[in-house]
This record gives C-alpha cells, structure tokens and sequence, in this order.
C-alpha cells in the first residue's frame, strides 16, 4: 500500500482532477481517506437514483467540504461528499462533473497494490457497479 497526498488549486474540477490522478498514478484499486477543503461550485445526484430517473442538484455559492469518501481507480471513480454552507447546513450526494474548487481542496489516496477495481454494467440496477479483481 502507499498514498497519494495532493492539493488542487482554485478553478480546477474536484471530480475531473481525482479522476485525472487515478489515470496519471496508475491506481488500480484505492480509497478517498480524505478531503477538506472549499468549493464554489457544485453538482450532486441525490440519493435514490434510477438510471432513467436521476436528481442532479446545482448549487453557485460557496461550501465547504466536510467529508467525502469513495472509491479510486483509473477504471473508474465512485465518490460521496458532505458539504456545508455559511450557516452550517450539511448536504451530501453522490459527487458529479464541473464542482469547481474556491481555494484549496487537500485530497489523501490509499492504494492498494494486489487488487483491481473496475466498473460493469449490472443489469440489474442499471449503473456501472463495482467489480473487484
């Protein structure tokens, strides 16, 4: 096992930039230990969602990102997150294109060396699902 510690910077992608360092460090298999951090953009998908019926929710103002969690790899990506706005409201889905960063974003991956995670399509609930090799 190693680690993986990176800062994103404000503009960039949360979603697009832990994707792009799945792909850049080779990560077959690892897991969200931890981000903190401010966005000033975000999309989620709420919970419940069918893959004909999903609420994806926007919000263009400031939060800050309290937990998040999920799991890594360059075949695929699959994170939650918890945020909380200025008066300390909390809301969390599943994590979606274009959250833009405000100033900072820490990010910590654990990887795992003698395991492959991939997604396939389960016919079952409709959603690339997690397969572990």
């Amino acid at each position: 096992m190693k680690q993986i510690t990176i800062r994103l910077k404000p503009k960039q992608y949360l979603k697009e930039e832990i994707e792009k360092i799945a792909k850049e460090k080779d990560i077959s298999a690892g897991v969200l230990l931890s981000i903190v951090g401010g966005l000033e953009s975000v999309k989620l998908r709420m919970a419940g969602a069918e893959p004909n019926n999903q609420v994806v929710k926007e919000w263009n103002e400031p939060f800050e990102i309290v937990s998040g969690t999920g799991t890594i790899s360059k075949n695929g990506c699959h994170i939650h997150i918890s945020l909380s706005d200025k008066n300390g409201s909390v809301i969390g889905g599943h994590l979606k294109d274009s959250c833009k960063i405000k100033t900072t974003a820490e990010i910590v991956i654990l990887v795992f060396d003698d395991t492959n995670y991939k997604r396939v399509l389960d016919s079952e609930t409709g959603f690339g699902e997690l397969v572990v090799e």
